[in-house]
């Protein structure tokens, strides 16, 4: 495929652009880049509409691990209202670089419940973007809304996470991960932590989070008919 019709428009959704190329991501073993992560995360907020909940883009969470500036940080996450927000979501890349977009090679997830003010982190790959996290952590917690606390939420790296089998789903556990987590704060299951990391274990497997490769690029054809 030459690089214009890779690069052709062929849905809006929400805020979210997707290409030509985005199919074709998902129509083979490939790792999902930010626009496909980006718009999952739109549409569950579709699915899921609460004003608890916040599902953060990957462009911002990488803004926020990486900006060196603590006052324009403030300036930029202010009108996402996490104070606002019992849980919200954020995917983690481990691009260290600032100048290239849609870089990184893994994905995890990094997920704050405010009743038992934690913070989460799901990596299926071991620990291995772990200081990635921590970094999007440090950079958020200041700005939760949680500074009349005797001490900052802490960080809890999940041991029990779904692990994945190759090395390009990362991107699909987050979305899958996201989903559970999004399906276990609106069925009111929030005073009970264990159930949120039980509801994982069963409902994410190898196979399931397969089948979601498929399941979003068929969401994406669904919507493309509809427009």
């Amino acid at each position: 495929m030459n690089s214009s019709m890779s690069n052709e428009k062929i849905l809006s959704y929400n805020d979210v652009v997707l290409r030509r190329s985005d199919l074709d991501i998902l129509s083979g073993p490939h790792f999902l880049n930010d626009r496909i992560i980006e718009f999952y995360f739109s549409y569950l907020a579709s699915c899921y509409a609460s004003e608890d909940i916040l599902l953060v883009p990957p462009s911002i969470s990488f803004w926020i691990s990486n900006c060196p500036d603590i006052e324009s940080l403030k300036d930029f996450v202010e009108p996402l209202k996490f104070p606002d927000k019992k849980m919200v979501i954020f995917p983690v890349n481990n691009n260290d670089d600032v100048s290239m977009a849609e870089g990184g090679s893994h994905w995890s997830l990094l997920a704050y419940e405010r009743k038992k003010n934690v913070f989460v982190h799901h990596d299926s790959l071991a620990s291995s973007n772990r200081c990635h996290a921590k970094r999007l952590y440090k950079g958020v917690v200041k700005f939760m809304g949680i500074s009349d606390s005797k001490v900052d939420a802490p960080f809890i790296d999940c041991t029990t996470s779904p692990q994945q089998m190759n090395g390009y789903d990362c991107g699909l556990y987050v979305t899958a991960i996201a989903k559970v987590i999004c399906e276990w704060y609106v069925n009111g299951r929030s005073e009970d932590m264990d159930s949120w990391f039980t509801s994982l274990k069963t409902q994410i497997t190898t196979s399931s989070v397969s089948n979601m490769r498929n399941e979003i690029l068929l969401l994406i054809k669904g919507l493309m008919i509809k427009k």
